[in-house]
C-alpha cells in the first residue's frame, strides 16, 4: 500500500454508498472487512429504512427469504458503517456536495423503473406495472395506494404478463386465500383489499416457451401448494422443437421447470378454487376496454432457432379486469450521473464509472444499476466484491486517497434541514413495527407511510 493512502493523521478512507439494499450493504461489508486500510462507510438511502428490495420487493408470503435481512443487519452493526436513511441525493444534497465529504462514492441504488409493454391500452385503469403492485403489498412509502386499490376493486380475472420470479410472486399473492396472507407483515389495508377482491382466475402469460422462462424451480413449485388455487397447464404449450430440446439439455433450471410443468398437465379446474393458468407462446398485442381494462388480445407465437418469439398471426382475447406487466426493470440516473438509456445501467468497467468512455476517479457502481436486473439477492455479494476490488486497487495506485479534513455528512444534512435516520432510529422503527404486529397476533406489520416511520423515530427520541 502506498504511503499516499495512509496519511500521517491516520484518517480512514471515507466512502459513501448510495442505496442501502443488498448491493449497498454487501459493498459496505466488503469495504470494512476486506480492505487492508481503515475504511468508514456512510450508507445512504432515500427511505428511512434499510434493506431495499429485501424489504420492499420480496413478497411478504416468503418469510424465509425475507429473513435475509437478519444477515444484512449484521453488516449495519459494524462500527465502520453508518446507516444514513431518509436522505435523497439530488434533493437533500447534490452529488458534488456529497463528493466533497468523502473520498469515493459507490452507487448501488438499483433499478426501480418498470419496462412498459408499449402496446395500445396500456394506460387504461386496471393496467399496472408489477413494480406498482409489489410496492403496494410490501408497504413501500411511495406506493400509489389509491391507484392500486382502485385497480383491484371487483377483480375476478387477472392476467400477469411475464414469466420471471416477480410475475410468479404477483400471481401467487393474487391467488392466495386471505387466511394464508393474514400472518404476513403486509399492512392491514393491503390484507383488507386483497381479501375483498373476488379473484376467480389468474393467468400468467409467457411470450416464448417454458424453456425460455426465467423463474426458478423453487418459485414455480410454490404455486401448487396454495390453499384455494389449482395450477392449470396446457400440454400443447410444453411441446418443444428439436432445437429447443437441445438448448435445455444443458440448462438444469429449464429442465427442472419443464418436469414440474409436465406434472401439472393432468390438473383440472375445481369448484370454488382459483384457476391459476400458466400459458406460454402468447404475447399481448393490446389491452381492451373503454373506461378500464376488460381483456387482453394476444397473438400465438413460436420460438425460432435463435430462441426469439415469432408471431403466427393467430389471435385470441383473454377476458381480464386487471393486467399486471412484469417484463423487467431498468435504472435511472441521479442528477449528474450518466445512465445508458438502452440498458438502464451506469456505464462502467469492473465497477468503475465511465464518463465519456474513461474511468471517473472515485466513482463506482454495484448491483442492478451496474449490471442490470439479473440474479438473486446473493448475486450482489460477488458483484460488490468485484467493485470493491477495483476501488481498493485505485486506492493502492493513489487514484483515490484520504485527503484533508471533511465536514461530517450528518451534521451538514441536519444544518440544511434534512432529517437523517440513523441506525438507532431504524431500531425504533423496527420496534414500532413489531409492536404493531403484536396487536394482531403477527410477528410484524409494516409501517407504510413515511410520516409514520418518522413518527416512530421522533417518539423514541422524545421529540
Amino acid at each position: 500500500m502506498s504511503d499516499e493512502t495512509d496519511p500521517g493523521d491516520g484518517r480512514p478512507l471515507r466512502v459513501a454508498v448510495i442505496g442501502a439494499g443488498p448491493a449497498g450493504i454487501y459493498t459496505a461489508e466488503a469495504l470494512t472487512r476486506r480492505a487492508p486500510v481503515p475504511v468508514t462507510v456512510d450508507l445512504l438511502d432515500r427511505l428511512p429504512t434499510p434493506f431495499g428490495l429485501v424489504r420492499h420487493g420480496i413478497a411478504p408470503d416468503h418469510p424465509k427469504m425475507r429473513a435475509i435481512r437478519d444477515t444484512l443487519h449484521r453488516a449495519l452493526d459494524d462500527p465502520g458503517v453508518r446507516f444514513v436513511g431518509n436522505v435523497e441525493v439530488g434533493t437533500d444534497i447534490t452529488l458534488d456536495d456529497l463528493r466533497a465529504h468523502v473520498d469515493a462514492v459507490v452507487y448501488t441504488y438499483g433499478a426501480a423503473l418498470d419496462r412498459p409493454l408499449s402496446i395500445d391500452g396500456e394506460d387504461l385503469p386496471g393496467s399496472l406495472a408489477a413494480t406498482d403492485l409489489v410496492a403496494w403489498y410490501c408497504g413501500h412509502p411511495d406506493a400509489d395506494r389509491a391507484r392500486v386499490e382502485a385497480s383491484l376493486e371487483g377483480v375476478r380475472r387477472a392476467v400477469v404478463v411475464g414469466v420471471g420470479n416477480v410475475a410468479l410472486d404477483v400471481a401467487r399473492v393474487l391467488a392466495r386465500a386471505p387466511q394464508e396472507l393474514e400472518p404476513t407483515d403486509m399492512p392491514q389495508h393491503v390484507l383488507d383489499a386483497l381479501a375483498a377482491a373476488p379473484v376467480e382466475e389468474v393467468t400468467v402469460l409467457g411470450r416464448r416457451g417454458p424453456a425460455q422462462a426465467s423463474f426458478t424451480t423453487m418459485e414455480l413449485r410454490e404455486l401448487d401448494g396454495l390453499e384455494q388455487a389449482t395450477v392449470l397447464v396446457d400440454p400443447a404449450d410444453l411441446e418443444l422443437s428439436p432445437a429447443a430440446e437441445e438448448r435445455i439439455a444443458g440448462d438444469r433450471n429449464a429442465t427442472r421447470n419443464l418436469a414440474v410443468l409436465r406434472e401439472w398437465t393432468g390438473h383440472r379446474p375445481e369448484p370454488d378454487r382459483v384457476r391459476l393458468h400458466l400459458r406460454f407462446h402468447r404475447r399481448p398485442v393490446r389491452l381492451l376496454g373503454a373506461d378500464r381494462v376488460t381483456g387482453v388480445e394476444v397473438e400465438r407465437t413460436t420460438v425460432d432457432d435463435e430462441g426469439r418469439a415469432v408471431g403466427t398471426g393467430e389471435y385470441e382475447v383473454l377476458p381480464a379486469d386487471l393486467v399486471v406487466r412484469s417484463v423487467g426493470y431498468r435504472g435511472q440516473g441521479l442528477p449528474g450521473l450518466p445512465v445508458d438509456q438502452r440498458s438502464g445501467t451506469v456505464p462502467n468497467e469492473d465497477g468503475r464509472v465511465l464518463r465519456d468512455g474513461a474511468p471517473s476517479a472515485g466513482e463506482y457502481v454495484a448491483g442492478w444499476i451496474k449490471r442490470g436486473p439479473t440474479g438473486v439477492v446473493g448475486t450482489n455479494k460477488h458483484d460488490a466484491r468485484e467493485t470493491v476490488a477495483s476501488l481498493l486497487a485505485d486506492a493502492e495506485a493513489g487514484v483515490i486517497r484520504p485527503s484533508g479534513d471533511r465536514d461530517d455528512l450528518v451534521q451538514t444534512l441536519r444544518a440544511r434541514g434534512a432529517e437523517p435516520v440513523l441506525l438507532e432510529d431504524w431500531r425504533a422503527i423496527d420496534a414500532a413495527e413489531v409492536a404493531l404486529g403484536a396487536t394482531r397476533g403477527r410477528a410484524r406489520t409494516t409501517l407504510h407511510e413515511r410520516e409514520s416511520l418518522l413518527s416512530a423515530v421522533r417518539a423514541a427520541a422524545g421529540r
